[in-house]
């Protein structure tokens, strides 16, 4: 990590501390605060403590939630700066399912949304006063939500319903879950098995789909609304579809190292290849689309200068 940068934020009236990740774009919030507002506990203490045991249970259970935390230095009460845990909007989210608390839907929603707000200006600015944050839409934040596995204690089909979609895509796991347990290495192989889906359902490969929204290190996933804007819900939805269909094919072959997770990713995209054609053919419009890039300012024509009279 590099460039960490302090902030915090309110969820209600709650603070939560987080540090913003500039050169990969991602903020790293303090369980511990988040733990705070689920058990609706106003002693920080006795807040870790209650993180300290949970953390041991999901460690003993195995949980990859816990693995993906960090300990970076925060800003205590007292002014001094402790080491604690923190961890991304994705891991907290799948952290909260493990506190029964009825804060829970709601501060799902906010992590959604702050977590994955981007600073807008001071990457070529040393004056950090006029930052700004780029909110995605609310419907936006459920479409996302539900494609963060696992889909928030729901089925896929559900999440997507309560998000406004239209669909009969059904319950699934994570990919990269099946991937890890198969023989498939985190990085360079699940590049490639993401690329081969997608490019089977799009047409494009991740690296031109991102040419055509004007994105250059923002994830499809993200969303910019101050310039640039990353999947539209039905590129999304389609994305979950393929990603899906790759899943329950590759359980049924019981596809194990990259040859055969190939064919299933090949197999995956194109059930979700056939939705989109038939879907482009039945209303003309391109499922692909880099409609949401605001478009190249028009030159301003220099007025004709007249004629001298002679």
């Amino acid at each position: 990590m590099s460039a960490l940068l302090p902030s915090s934020t309110l969820f209600e009236q709650h603070q939560i501390r987080r540090l913003y990740d500039d050169a990969t774009e991602t903020w790293w919030f303090s369980v511990i605060d988040i733990i705070q507002v689920l058990i609706d506990q106003p002693d920080y203490q006795t807040a870790r403590k209650y993180w300290n045991k949970l953390k041991g249970r999901l460690d003993k259970e195995g949980s990859q939630s816990v693995t993906n935390c960090h300990r970076l230095k925060l800003e205590a009460a007292d002014g001094k700066k402790y080491l604690t845990d923190v961890a991304t909007a994705e891991t907290l989210l799948r952290l909260v399912q493990s506190v029964p608390s009825p804060k829970a839907e709601p501060i799902k929603l906010w992590l959604a949304r702050v977590g994955f707000e981007r600073i807008g200006n001071g990457r070529k600015h040393s004056a950090r006063r006029n930052w700004h944050w780029n909110r995605p839409s609310e419907k936006w934040i459920r479409l996302r939500m539900c494609l963060i596995p696992p889909s928030a204690g729901m089925g896929q089909e559900t999440c997507l319903r309560q998000a406004g979609a239209q669909t009969s895509l059904a319950a699934v796991g994570s990919l990269t879950d099946y991937w890890k347990d198969h023989d498939i290495k985190e990085g360079e192989e699940f590049a490639i098995l993401t690329n081969i889906i997608h490019q089977e359902w799009s047409g494009v490969t991740v690296k031109d789909h991102k040419t055509i929204k004007g994105l250059k290190t923002q994830n499809l996933r993200d969303h910019n609304l101050s310039r640039l804007s990353g999947m539209t819900e039905a590129e999304l939805i389609f994305t979950a579809l393929a990603e899906m269909s790759t899943r329950q094919i590759a359980e049924t072959e019981q596809a194990v190292g990259m040859p055969k997770n190939k064919v299933a990713a090949r197999k995956g995209g194109g059930i979700a290849k056939k939705a989109r054609l038939e879907l482009e053919e039945r209303t003309g419009k391109s499922v692909v689309t880099g409609s949401n890039f605001l478009p190249p300012s028009k030159k301003k024509i220099a007025p004709k200068k007249r004629a001298k009279k002679s």
